[in-house]
């Protein structure tokens, strides 16, 4: 009995102009956006105050960013 040959279809589903790849991409790079402000901002308070000095900041400052919830993005609605 001869082998068939099997042709994979791939479905590429679209919402809204967006196929179903380009939403994971979407949400894989908000994830990473998320995960680098999260981590910026625990660099950013275990600063020493002199480095917060040099850089302007006081110690209520950085508390404050360092509160934020990580999808708190100051810049998501530039990057529009």
């Amino acid at each position: 009995m001869k082998a068939q040959k099997g042709y994979a279809v791939a479905a590429v589903w679209s919402v809204k102009g967006f196929s179903v790849r380009g939403y994971a991409g979407l949400i894989w790079a908000q994830l990473k956006r998320w995960n680098q402000l999260a981590k910026e901002r625990h660099q950013l308070a275990a600063l020493g105050d002199n480095a917060l000095k040099d850089i302007g900041l006081s110690r209520a400052d950085v508390m404050q960013e360092s509160e934020r919830r990580f999808w708190d993005d100051p810049f998501k609605h530039h990057l529009k």
